[in-house]
């Protein structure tokens, strides 16, 4: 018996050191990985968000073929602001772009292997497009061009998230097993951020005619798919958070250095001073069209601050405000929005100057919200100054099971600008309920001088 049982725990320890040596590996794999940033473009609140660029090839030409180039922007909350996108690629062969109309290339490039006067628009191996303005002349145009490269996001306009060009394409091949899929597609809205899969032939797209009553269909078609990454877009933060109530003094402020610790001592010209005399030239500066913000001088150094107050509180609801602060001197953020996780929104009641709408990225559990401006009226956050802010009320109403002040649980869990994730005050840092025994002995020792004081009056 005894022979059996070390026998038996003999295998045990034997087991344990092979799972330990199999498992070792892994962990130390999933410890690192940890530690090392990512940049996979994954957002838990829009796994499904991507920019698709679609290629239909609409007819041949006798020496290649023409295309219509649409960018569909399947994001629910991150759009594409001004100066707009940028579309570039890779031809596979010797590929020329003969004309092109909704969009131009910015450089033409080497034509000199052309002779006579009727030019390509752009012989360059990889061109680089940009979208024309608005105002562009109507015979230069086609459906969904030519708005300077804005493209909106899905929930918030989608009539406007999308962007077309077409383009004549030679020297390429003139039938489907000629044409080759042009490579490493890159795209940048306007600064870096996103990468590009490889473009991949899928059905020909059918298209309906307005009464519905014939189909026809593109010669062939290819798909690209374009994801976001922060982490690629810029190495600090855009936007952070600060946090206040009505019960309690406290303003929980953004992080220190939330957004980088530079200032104009150890780098100067990286903030502007609001009440500086050179603030007009300063914001006026050479380099005034440059996108790279020019932010105000505070202590977290972000463009933009988000501020959640735990305002009022009813017997059946509680009221919040949400304020949004712009601190850059260079921008105006067109079609600005929010998206904020919060447990309560399931049971928002009212919102006062805000569109709405509820996402719900983890199947029924309704706790996110995106928020935009009312068009006309504050969809337009100005740059830093007295009128770099737009607010609103939020009022909710309470749930018995749920609801509590205790703990931060009436401030947010994640919040995102333009969806960029803003960063968060420290948990231990926010605005914390009064002691309830203070408050008992406060309550006791007023009763008590009240009581005094009537005895002295009425002695």
């Amino acid at each position: 018996m005894e022979r059996e049982l070390s026998f038996s725990m003999s295998s045990v320890a034997g087991s344990i050191a092979k799972f330990a040596s199999l498992a070792l590996p892994f962990l130390f794999f999933l410890l690192f990985s940890s530690l090392i940033p990512s940049a996979e473009a994954y957002d838990a609140l829009d796994p499904n968000g991507n920019i698709t660029i679609k290629w239909d090839v609409m007819q041949w030409t006798p020496d290649g073929y023409v295309a219509v180039v649409t960018m569909f922007n399947y994001q629910q909350y991150r759009h594409i602001q001004a100066p707009g996108w940028t579309l570039g690629w890779t031809w596979q062969k010797k590929e020329v772009i003969w004309s092109m109309v909704g969009a131009q290339t910015t450089d033409q490039g080497d034509c000199s292997r052309f002779k006579g006067g009727n030019l390509p628009h752009c012989c360059r191996k990889d061109p680089i497009i940009v979208d024309l303005l608005p105002g562009t002349p109507y015979n230069q145009q086609i459906a969904n061009c030519c708005k300077g490269g804005v493209i909106n996001s899905w929930v918030q306009d989608p009539a406007n998230a999308a962007s077309s060009f077409q383009v004549s394409v030679g020297s390429s091949g003139t039938t489907n097993k000629t044409v080759r899929v042009p490579k490493n597609f890159t795209l940048k809205a306007p600064g870096p951020g996103y990468t590009c899969g490889i473009g991949k032939i899928v059905k020909p797209t059918k298209f309906v005619t307005q009464d519905g009553r014939r189909t026809t269909q593109a010669l062939m078609t290819w798909n690209v798919t374009c994801t976001y990454s922060q982490f690629l877009a810029q190495k600090t933060p855009t936007c952070c958070v600060s946090l206040s109530s009505f019960y309690n003094d406290t303003i929980v402020n953004c992080p220190t250095c939330t957004c980088g610790c530079q200032n104009n001592a150890t780098q100067p010209g990286s903030c502007v001073d609001p009440d500086s005399p050179y603030l007009a030239s300063a914001v006026n500066a050479v380099d005034k069209n440059s996108y790279t913000p020019l932010v105000q001088c505070t202590s977290h150094m972000c463009p933009i601050r988000v501020h959640w107050h735990v305002k009022l509180n009813y017997k059946d609801y509680w009221r919040v405000k949400i304020a949004i602060t712009n601190f850059n001197y260079r921008m105006n953020y067109t079609q600005w929005n929010l998206v904020i996780q919060h447990p309560n929104f399931d049971n928002i009641t009212t919102i006062f100057s805000y569109n709405y709408k509820s996402l719900t990225p983890y199947g029924g559990i309704n706790d996110t919200a995106m928020l935009w401006g009312v068009k006309f009226y504050n969809d337009f956050l100005m740059q830093a100054g007295p009128y770099g802010n737009v607010q609103s009320e939020l009022l909710f109403r309470k749930d018995p099971t749920t609801f509590t002040f205790h703990q931060g649980w009436a401030f947010p869990r994640r919040i995102y600008f333009n969806g960029d994730n803003c960063v968060m005050p420290s948990p231990d840092s926010y605005p914390w309920l009064p002691n309830t025994a203070t408050q008992l002995k406060s309550t006791l020792l007023i009763s008590l001088f009240a009581a005094l004081t009537w005895l002295l009056i009425n002695a």
